[in-house]
């Protein structure tokens, strides 16, 4: 399962390298293509999982004055670049 997030950033919010650094720190990986960041769960991840995982991304970035969006896949999913 992989988690996929695309972060829009606001001129008035925390810069751009302090809200990547906050994102590594949970786990995610910097792409590009249609998400800006991925997080690989492995094979043992279940929805409730997802859920708590969202939940951590809003308490990370709550403050930083950032839109974001998730997607969760189970399999391939998206085609990312590295």
């Amino acid at each position: 399962m992989k988690t996929y997030l695309k972060v829009t950033f606001n001129s008035e919010g925390a810069k751009p390298s302090e809200i990547v650094s906050a994102l590594e720190g949970l786990g995610f990986r910097p792409i590009t293509g249609w998400y800006d960041f991925v997080y690989d769960w492995g094979n043992n991840a279940t929805v409730e999982d997802a859920i708590w995982f969202a939940d951590k991304i809003y308490e990370t970035l709550h403050g930083m004055k950032v839109y974001f969006q998730i997607e969760t896949t189970e399999g391939k999913g998206r085609e990312e670049e590295e």
